[in-house]
């Protein structure tokens, strides 16, 4: 279990497989952090029947309240979850050194649920994949669904499901991308468990984080969810199809996102009607350009 927040799979298992492998000869990655107790399940056992603080109904009150017992919890919690994430950095450092001996440019795709990541991802790989060598991590709770469907692309794609887990780390796709064994000088795209929060914390080694966030969610989402806006590179605005249809300020949530981040570079495109996707594509071919001397 993730001492971060509170999230993983009860056995510790995480499957990393292929689409069209056999189940039963699937990978399974023992979801473990360094610094973290084997029995570290944060039970706190509020036994009411017995919580009597000390009460003796002799009008003494004692109130025998010992407050060590919450400072030491909230003490081992705030270094388990150091520990998380000190492992989690280290493993990203790995992957980064890997990324860059096979020059492959790795983008860390994150968003909420059904903000069209997969459709933007399937979009980009139909459009570029004969000018583009691509592949693909998928991260999913449950299912092969969204690997399925970049396979049908005929783009080498990668499952991981993380149970239980809200997100993936460093660990997860230093596995994954062994198994995966992308071409070198290629673009290695990860798209990320859908969540605005934990994904935040997690650097998977990644060139460029890139949030997505759809116009179906409203304006306020880079205020409520400051973390992933303040941590991606850039933000890609989708669903602009719908804009005539919705009560929705585009300039509003654009500037709700730059007061989180004001670097935060934008894309406005329809994963649908393919509007605003050449800016993007532009972006990405200018990115896989050599420097210049």
């Amino acid at each position: 279990m993730c001492g971060t927040c509170g999230c993983g799979s009860p056995d510790g298992k995480v499957i990393i497989q292929k689409p069209g492998t056999d189940h039963s000869s699937d990978h399974h990655h023992h979801h473990h952090h360094d610094g973290e107790m084997a029995d570290h399940t944060h039970d706190h056992h509020h036994n009411h029947d017995h919580h009597d603080h000390g009460h003796s109904h002799d009008h003494g009150h004692s109130h025998n309240h010992d407050h060590h017992h919450h400072n030491d919890h909230h003490k081992t919690v705030i270094a388990v979850e150091q520990d998380i994430l000190h492992h989690n950095d280290l493993m990203a450092a790995r992957n980064r050194g890997y990324f860059e001996a096979k020059n492959l440019y790795t983008l860390n795709l994150v968003s909420s649920p059904g903000s069209g990541k997969t459709s933007i991802l399937e979009r980009t790989l139909e459009d570029l994949k004969t000018d583009i060598s691509f592949a693909v991590i998928e991260g999913d709770q449950q299912t092969m669904n969204d690997a399925n469907r970049i396979e049908a692309l005929k783009v080498p794609v990668i499952q991981i499901n993380t149970g239980k887990g809200c997100h993936l780390e460093s660990d997860m796709i230093y596995d994954a991308v062994r198994q995966l064994s992308p071409k070198d000088n290629s673009v290695l795209m990860i798209e990320n468990v859908g969540n605005l929060v934990c994904p935040s914390m997690f650097d998977l080694g990644e060139k460029n984080r890139i949030v997505i966030i759809s116009t179906t969610e409203g304006e306020d989402k880079p205020l409520k969810y400051p973390d992933m806006f303040h941590t991606s590179d850039i933000c890609i605005i989708n669903k602009i199809d719908l804009l005539p249809y919705l009560n929705f300020d585009l300039e509003k949530l654009k500037n709700s996102a730059l007061k989180v981040n004001p670097g935060l570079r934008f894309f406005e495109v329809s994963a649908t009607t393919g509007q605003g996707m050449e800016k993007w594509y532009e972006w990405l071919k200018k990115e896989l350009q050599p420097a210049q001397p």
